[in-house]
């Protein structure tokens, strides 16, 4: 029996059935979502830890080829050159300007460039002073030869006089010593004239032999001395190549030898031979010079540039050729990479020489063998490798290995 407690204020009965609340249509869904969202929250969960595992390399780094570019190593000969720097120099070359007297430049005729001959007028001085002292020598020279002729005239007839005892012999002795003092006076004069002369001609500025003008140094107006370079001239009918050599060469620059010139100027590549060298070498820098004629009837070499001679020594011998920056370099020994299969291995070679970029060593490095030029300075010896070509470097007449082939570039 069921008893109900009663309160005052509310009647006392029998309970009351009160039937379940109906859910609503949105509410029975919420289970559900929820089930979802939790499901999708692990998935999201279970994939970033899968794709985190998935990025990790589970390959150590040492033991996963390099990747390098090679090359492929060439047979050709090799020949020693010797390699010199001198200077163009022209035939002749002249400074012209006064020697002998200071004074203000009147003309200058000509400009670089202008072709001159032998005793044209390049430019004048304004040297009235020097003609006026030259005209007033030449007046007093004049002078004194009219007084020792008359003294001369003077002297012969006192010795006519002396044998009839109307003059003394001392007085006539006395003029004819007067006579002779006067005649070397005059001879002083004429001198002191040769000498105006010359300081006259110094005034007007000539060409000393057939060439070009290289410079003009003054205009007109300029005041000038002794010494100072108004233009000068060079001839370029025959062109000199003057170079030093370390006295270890002289040998190699004996009179006669072929040189190979190339000019820095015009770029041009000359054929010539040892003309002279000097039978000493400079006491300061051990060096011997030498020079190279080369004719230039057209004058189209410029002078005072750079040229570049070249002459080759010994004999040539079989050598392998690589480029220069496939290798450490260290005296005569050069280390390389050469890859063999999917190896690289290191070798240590004989340097025979070095030209422009290419570097010769002995044929202990095989002709056709595969040397890394990028990638080397990561590598070890016995590295695995995977590697390209570099198609400008394979000789047409070497042919490679099976490996290689795959791995060219196209």
């Amino acid at each position: 029996m069921n008893t109900e407690p009663t309160f005052a204020g509310f009647p006392s009965g029998p309970p009351r059935v009160v039937a379940p609340r109906a859910r609503s249509g949105a509410g029975r869904f919420v289970p559900i979502f929820i089930v979802v969202g939790v499901a999708a929250v692990l998935a999201a969960g279970a994939y970033l830890i899968w794709h985190s595992e998935a990025q990790t390399n589970k390959i150590s780094l040492a033991s996963s080829p390099k990747p390098v570019t090679v090359v492929v190593a060439k047979a050709k000969d090799f020949q020693a050159v010797r390699v010199y720097v001198g200077t163009m120099e022209a035939w002749l070359t002249a400074n012209v300007g006064p020697q002998m007297v200071s004074a203000y430049v009147d003309t200058v005729l000509v400009r670089p460039g202008a072709v001159v001959k032998r005793g044209d007028v390049l430019a004048t001085l304004d040297c009235r002073g020097t003609h006026a002292e030259s005209d007033s020598v030449a007046m007093e020279a004049r002078a004194i030869d009219a007084r020792q002729k008359a003294l001369a005239v003077e002297s012969a007839r006192l010795k006519s006089l002396v044998a009839g005892q109307f003059v003394s012999a001392n007085e006539a002795e006395q003029k004819a010593a007067q006579t002779t003092a006067e005649g070397a006076h005059l001879q002083a004069m004429k001198s002191k004239l040769a000498l105006s002369g010359l300081e006259v001609s110094d005034c007007i500025l000539r060409a000393p032999f057939d060439g070009e003008v290289a410079t003009r140094m003054a205009d007109p107006g300029a005041f000038v001395r002794p010494g100072t370079t108004i233009v000068s001239v060079v001839d370029r009918s025959t062109v000199r190549l003057s170079a030093d050599a370390p006295e270890i060469d002289f040998a190699v620059v004996a009179p006669g030898r072929q040189v190979h010139i190339r000019l820095a100027a015009t770029r041009q590549e000359l054929v010539g031979t040892v003309t002279r060298r000097a039978p000493t070498a400079d006491p300061a820098t051990r060096s011997v010079h030498f020079e190279v004629d080369l004719p230039d009837p057209k004058r189209g070499i410029p002078v005072g540039t750079t040229g570049e001679a070249q002459l080759d020594v010994g004999e040539p011998i079989a050598a392998t050729e690589i480029p220069l920056y496939a290798a450490s370099v260290r005296g005569k020994k050069a280390t390389v990479f050469v890859v063999e299969g999917e190896t690289a291995k290191a070798m240590t070679v004989d340097v025979l020489g070095e030209s422009g970029g290419s570097l010769f060593v002995d044929l202990s490095l095989k002709p056709g063998a595969l040397v890394v030029v990028e990638g080397r300075a990561l590598l070890a010896n016995g590295d695995r490798v995977t590697f390209n070509i570099e198609k400008d470097a394979v000789a047409p007449t070497v042919a490679l290995p099976a490996a290689a082939t795959s791995r060219a570039r196209p």
